[in-house]
């Protein structure tokens, strides 16, 4: 691969009209010849990018095509294949910019919430436990169990973390990780921490991610950093949800690091629970990839566990780009590193290739989108080929040299001698350069603009247009006939065809013997 700060001039192809004109017959004759597949879901995924809004994609589409060795722009994100999308509006009942619960409350649970609220209608209260009670909302995650399919949360971020919580969790704070986190007039009240949901709300088969001190008593060593006691389980109320958790599931199997992700069979166990990390997961560029599974494996390996339940599987993907906040995009872009959240955004893009490759369009819905965006941007006129991490090629009117990417606000905000710092290579293609911010804050901030929705497979061509961010669960339910679209027309056809996908000829020939002696009779 080429160094990240050289350039590539475009073929000379491109410089005549026939290269275009050419291209875009080739997506004309593609769109003509496409259809929408009205058949109803047997499967669905859902991938989540925390963070990645539309400046996001751009920038980690030109950086996958650059560490390819192209230049970058013309590259393609497998996403981006998906023949159908939609713009989601991410503003949550009280917020005009939200947050990641608020927002994981609209797209998993079907209703726009109040912001910091997992799991409840906006009749309850932040930090309210009394106001949980009578205004829970189910996930989609939930119903598609409660139909009998296989239901599954990876995540690069803690699993008790605001998106992946939406799916299972009824909380009035999204920070009520373990019961030492919560106070004592909401445990006074009858509220459950967020980890205890994970196990005792819903019966998840696959929960991969991190968070293993929210699970355990306190004082509780961690297998990974035993000598730590920052990483010693927080317990106060002395439950082991990891061993409840196993004692309760018959099949189950709990591991700790990649070595024991690998030793699992995925035709044996039924019910897989991996936490990684004490709290959350590592940035890929830190990953140490002997102990800690990437998303893409991590994704692999739920749907080949989940994908042998006849009935089919929900299974919900969340990468994060930013520390602190929630998956790695969303924590990179928080902590003003663009290069930790781009590499995040390309390895979940990863795993939407791989499960392409390990499902069928014809039976599984796929949906990628964002819970929300970054104020993060780049521009200054560059060249074809320049680096993204790379500077503008003029400098700003203070005589400094300033880099492509920048922050409206966030922790990059830095004066020195009286102004701005002069950006410099090979400064700032470091993975943990902080690209620079108008206005200083210690976190960058979301951002309140739409976000993309992408899809292909049953049911596809529902998300379409301008839509309100809640309207992705109820299009994901009806793709699937879970409540409340369970009895709309096509479901009993689609149920007795997924009941019967393990039905071998000779039982099929028996039950067509059985039909005929009943009509002679």
């Amino acid at each position: 691969p080429r160094t990240p700060s050289a350039l590539l001039s475009p073929p000379d192809a491109e410089k005549t009209p026939g290269y275009w004109n050419k291209g875009a017959r080739r997506r004309l004759e593609l769109a003509l010849a496409l259809h929408p597949v009205a058949e109803r879901a047997k499967n669905i995924i859902l991938f989540m990018g925390d963070g990645m809004g539309l400046s996001t994609m751009s920038a980690a589409r030109i950086y996958k095509g650059q560490l390819a060795g192209g230049s970058g722009e013309e590259s393609v994100l497998a996403m981006e294949t998906f023949p159908h999308m939609a713009l989601a509006k991410t503003y949550t009942i009280d917020r005009q910019v939200p947050d990641s619960a608020g927002t994981g409350t609209a797209y998993l649970c079907g209703v726009k919430a109040n912001a910091k609220t997992l799991g409840l209608s906006g009749a309850a209260v932040y930090g309210k436990c009394h106001t949980t009670f009578g205004n829970e909302v189910d996930s989609v995650l939930h119903r598609a169990r409660l139909a009998g399919k296989a239901v599954g949360i990876v995540t690069t971020t803690r699993v008790q973390h605001a998106s992946p919580g939406a799916a299972y969790a009824h909380s009035a704070s999204r920070s009520w990780y373990a019961d030492t986190n919560m106070p004592k007039e909401a445990l006074r009240d009858g509220c459950k921490d967020i980890a205890y949901q994970l196990v005792h709300n819903t019966d998840i088969n696959v929960i991969l991610g991190g968070g293993r001190m929210y699970m355990t008593p306190k004082r509780t060593p961690d297998p990974e950093y035993p000598e730590d006691p920052d990483q010693n389980g927080t317990r106060k109320d002395g439950r082991d949800l990891i061993a409840e958790w196993l004692s309760a599931k018959q099949g189950a199997h709990y591991v700790w690091d990649k070595k024991g992700l690998d030793a699992v069979d995925d035709d044996s166990v039924s019910h897989l629970m991996g936490l990684f990390e004490p709290k959350d997961m590592r940035y890929e560029l830190n990953r140490n990839t002997s102990t800690d599974p990437s998303i893409v494996e991590m994704t692999e390996k739920a749907i080949r566990i989940l994908r042998r339940n006849p009935n089919g599987f929900f299974l919900f993907v969340e990468d994060d780009y930013v520390p602190g906040a929630g998956g790695r995009i969303d924590h990179g872009h928080h902590s003003g590193r663009a290069k930790q959240a781009l590499m995040e955004a390309v390895m979940l893009d990863q795993a939407v290739a791989r499960a392409g490759e390990l499902t069928s369009p014809s039976d599984t819905l796929t949906v990628v989108t964002a819970d929300h965006s970054h104020v993060f941007t780049f521009g200054g006129n560059t060249p074809r080929g320049n680096s993204i991490f790379g500077l503008a090629p003029k400098k700003a009117k203070d005589k400094r040299a300033y880099t492509s990417i920048l922050y409206g606000n966030g922790p990059g905000y830095s004066v020195r001698d009286g102004g701005r710092p002069a950006a410099s290579l090979p400064a700032a293609e470091d993975k943990d350069y902080r690209q620079q911010a108008a206005v200083p804050l210690e976190t960058e901030t979301h951002s309140g603009e739409d976000v993309v929705v992408l899809a292909q497979g049953p049911m596809a061509h529902l998300f379409h247009g301008v839509q309100e961010q809640h309207y992705i669960a109820h299009a994901m339910a009806y793709a699937a006939c879970l409540e409340p679209y369970a009895t709309e027309p096509g479901c009993r056809t689609a149920r007795r065809a997924s009941h019967c996908t393990q039905c071998s000829p000779q039982t099929l020939l028996a039950l067509l013997a059985l039909c005929m002696a009943a009509l002679m009779v």
